[in-house]
């Protein structure tokens, strides 16, 4: 992508589905006011759209549908889950789905042919479990590699913050929630550099975690999000606007070359960050997993991204907690090529701590 995509490429709805439910809250009222000009089509719910999710050839406009339409709901779970990697719980998502389309998203196995931004409207509701959990909860008795002193809750599990923000005041009420917490921590990753998220005053209660990859291949499988040098460069200005900021580097994508790619990223990192930023990031490192579903479905909109995700070569499948049939890099040779990044990581960036890797 040639630069920063603006807010009206990534998301300028033309046509918005709501449940009947979603007129009762006044974000709800907020949304459909915003976007005025668009077609509204009632649905009974936000996760049955036959004609969005249903409808193979829906596949064949991904990107436009992704900028075209937008679907609002409300949230009916609101059950925080244990985690113990990004975060020690996974809070309620304020959304699912994004205006982006990263090729290796995992969140569209589960949705059909279509993956537009769906916003829940009930974030009042959202926030008041996360208050009535972290209340039960207490302080953290002891460190662990999330966080040495606060609960930390992920925020945007199916989505991506930055860009819902676009949409709605959903985030800016989050990080506002957090920020009168003791204990707790709210976090999200990214793709997307929202300058807006500056003027939030997170007071250091809110985390966010860039998403980094070699450029080279960010081009190709991270689609219409912002070019890897705004995120790189957007670590130093979220940290003096009081974010802690972490980077995930995600996915890991094994091919011939990658690995001077790597080397050059972890060099630009190092030559932009000030001491600041420095001082206080952490990582996470994700090597890529794959689906053979979601692989039949790139294949209708971005067959290209695919030589280089789909490697049965030197992938095997791998069975996920949910039953899921996914696709991972060969065990004992996905060991030596994290064991060969981290010492890459480990040598030009010895001050960055690995919270975790897989």
């Amino acid at each position: 992508m040639a630069g920063m995509p603006s807010p009206s490429q990534l998301l300028a709805p033309k046509r918005i589905y709501f449940e009947p439910a979603v007129l009762g809250f006044e974000r709800g009222r907020e949304i459909l006011a915003r976007f005025a000009d668009a077609e509204r089509v009632e649905v009974q719910s936000h996760t049955r759209i036959p004609q969005l999710y249903g409808d193979s050839a829906s596949a064949e406009d991904w990107l436009r549908l992704k900028r075209d339409v937008l679907v609002l709901g409300v949230k009916k779970g609101l059950q925080m889950r244990p985690n113990g990697r990004s975060a020690d719980f996974i809070a309620p998502s304020s959304s699912n789905g994004c205006a982006m389309a990263c090729s290796y998203c995992y969140v569209p196995r589960r949705k059909g042919y279509a993956n537009p931004i769906s916003v829940f409207v009930n974030v009042g509701q959202v926030i008041a479990a996360i208050r009535k959990h972290a209340a039960a909860t207490g302080p953290k008795a002891a460190p662990n590699q999330v966080d040495p002193r606060a609960w930390v809750y992920d925020l945007g599990e199916n989505g991506d913050l930055s860009v819902d923000a676009l949409v709605s005041d959903n985030v800016r009420d989050l990080v506002a929630a957090f920020r009168d917490l003791p204990h707790a921590k709210g976090s999200f990753a990214t793709k997307f550099v929202n300058r807006d998220l500056l003027r939030y005053d997170p007071q250091g209660r809110t985390r966010v975690r860039f998403s980094l990859m070699p450029a080279e291949m960010a081009k190709l499988v991270d689609v219409r999000t912002s070019p890897m040098d705004e995120r790189i460069r957007a670590i130093n200005d979220f940290v003096e606007a009081g974010y802690e900021v972490h980077a995930n580097f995600s996915p890991v994508v094994v091919h011939e070359g990658w690995q001077a790619e790597w080397r050059r990223l972890f060099a630009e990192i190092d030559d932009a960050l000030t001491p600041a930023a420095k001082a206080q990031l952490k990582c996470e490192v994700i090597m890529l997993t794959h689906n053979e579903g979601l692989h039949d479905l790139n294949m209708s909109w971005h067959p290209k991204a695919e030589t280089f995700l789909w490697r049965p070569d030197i992938q095997e499948e791998k069975r996920s907690e949910n039953g899921m049939a996914n696709v991972r890099y060969r065990h004992g040779w996905k060991r030596q090529w994290l064991d060969q990044l981290l010492g890459w990581m480990g040598e030009t960036m010895p001050y960055c701590g690995v919270r975790y890797a897989f």
